[in-house]
C-alpha cells in the first residue's frame, strides 16, 4: 500500500498565509516561510502553496517566496494561483517548486495540462477541481470559486486523467472551512473513475475526518488548513491515529 499524506495547505495573500471559511471571511494565519519550516519539521508529507491574491506584483512575490520556501524545507511542495502558461511553470520550477497546481486556465485551456504533462511530465502537474453541488450536480467553479461553469466535477476528472495530469486536488465548496468532514462520497466516485491519486480538500476538523477520508472516500492524500495553521490537529498525532488504523504513512 502507497503511504497516505498528509498535506497543509498555505492560501497566499500578498505575501502572507490566509484562512477563511467557504471561500471568504479572511484571517490571517502567518508568515508562509516560517510555516513551511514548521510543518516539514513535524512531519507533514507535502506542502501546497495557492497564491489568491491578485496584485500586479504577485508574479515577483511568488518566485522569491518559492525560492524562500525551497531552501528552508525537505518534503514536496505544490504551487498554485495565476498560472496560465508553460513559461509560469518553467520559472517555478527553476526557483525550486515540485509541482504546480492549476484550476481556472486548464478550464479555460484544457490543452495546458497536456502541453506541461508532455514538458515537464505527469508527475508536476496537479490539477485542482473546486466544486459544488447543485441542484443534485457535482458543478465546477472557477475564480476561487466565484464563477460556476457547466463542467460536471466527474466528467472533467475524467478528462483531466487523460489530457496528463499526475494528480487531482479535490476540494469541495460545500465542506470548505466547515469542519464537518470531507465530501467522501464524491471522493469515493471518483477513485472508481480516474487511477491518478486524489487529494481531498475541504471540511477537515478532527483526526476522524482524515481517517474517514481514506476509508471511505479512498483518497490518496488529505490536505487541510486551519486545522493545522491554529494548533487544532498536531501532524505527529494524526499520523500516529492513521497508523492504528492500519493505513501506511511516514512517520
Amino acid at each position: 500500500m502507497l503511504a497516505k499524506r498528509i498535506i497543509p495547505c498555505l492560501d497566499i495573500k500578498n505575501g502572507r498565509t490566509v484562512k477563511g471559511v467557504n471561500f471568504v471571511d479572511l484571517r490571517d494565519a502567518g508568515d508562509p516561510v516560517e510555516l513551511a519550516e514548521i510543518y516539514s519539521a513535524e512531519g507533514a508529507d507535502e506542502l501546497v502553496f495557492l497564491d489568491i491574491s491578485a496584485t500586479e506584483e504577485r508574479r515577483k512575490t511568488l518566485v522569491n517566496m518559492v525560492r524562500s520556501v525551497a531552501e528552508k524545507i525537505n518534503i514536496p511542495f505544490t504551487v498554485g494561483g495565476g498560472i496560465s502558461s508553460v513559461e509560469d511553470v518553467e520559472i517555478l520550477l527553476n526557483n525550486g517548486a515540485d509541482k504546480v497546481s492549476i484550476n481556472s486556465s486548464a478550464v479555460k485551456n484544457p490543452q495546458l495540462i497536456n502541453d506541461l504533462a508532455q514538458k515537464f511530465g505527469s508527475q508536476c502537474v496537479v490539477v485542482a477541481i473546486d466544486a459544488k453541488q447543485i441542484n443534485g450536480q457535482w458543478i465546477v467553479h472557477l475564480v476561487g470559486g466565484k464563477v460556476p461553469t457547466e463542467l460536471n466535477l466527474f466528467d472533467w476528472a475524467v478528462e483531466v486523467a487523460e489530457r496528463g495530469a499526475g494528480e487531482i486536488l479535490f476540494t469541495s465548496m460545500d465542506n470548505d472551512g466547515t469542519k464537518n468532514g470531507f465530501a467522501n462520497e464524491a471522493l469515493a466516485k471518483l477513485s472508481t473513475l480516474i487511477n491518478i491519486p486524489i487529494i481531498a480538500s475541504g471540511g477537515a476538523g478532527n483526526i476522524q475526518h482524515f481517517v474517514d477520508s481514506f476509508k471511505e472516500g479512498k483518497a490518496d492524500a488529505a490536505l487541510a488548513a486551519s486545522v493545522f495553521h491554529f494548533k487544532e490537529i498536531e501532524i505527529k498525532a494524526l499520523k500516529e491515529e492513521l497508523r492504528k488504523n492500519d493505513f501506511e504513512v511516514r512517520l
